[in-house]
């Protein structure tokens, strides 16, 4: 279920409490404004809001063309699965790489990923982090 923008949450709670106020049933507006949020998986209103406003602005969807670096290499693929992970803005990526990615930095030694998962937030950058503190994904459309 996508989260609509807080605008559009904010009306769907006005015509709630519209059509619950036709059936005799009175409702505040930010008893409706709780009720909605959770109805989209949030503990309360200000959840909600907070993501609604600092939602993906990528907009990634499988089969788009993404660019990036992964654990410090660059690289260019395809999306081939995404999922959100909860309330949180979290997501589960799942990239083809065009050409395979070397992810060990020993110049006697390599080995190489052409498909990678990982956990990103709604920037596009990897929860996880490598040794030295850079995240191991960060990802951008390639329009």
């Amino acid at each position: 279920m996508t989260l609509p923008s807080v605008a559009q949450l904010k009306a769907q709670a006005k015509r709630l409490k519209a059509a619950l106020a036709e059936k005799g049933q009175k409702l505040s507006h930010s008893q409706a404004l709780e009720l909605l949020s959770a109805q989209y998986g949030f503990k309360d209103w200000n959840t909600a809001h907070a993501v609604a406003s600092h939602q993906n602005q990528m907009s990634l969807a499988v089969g788009d063309r993404v660019s990036g670096s992964y654990m410090k290499q660059v690289f260019q693929g395809e999306v081939l699965a995404l999922a959100r992970i909860g309330p949180a803005g979290q997501y589960r990526v799942t990239l083809q790489f065009d050409e395979a990615v070397d992810v060990v930095t020993f110049d006697s030694f390599s080995a190489y990923r052409s498909r990678v998962t990982c956990l990103i937030d709604a920037e596009g950058v990897a929860i996880k982090r490598t040794s030295d503190g850079e995240p191991y994904l960060r990802l951008h459309r390639a329009d």
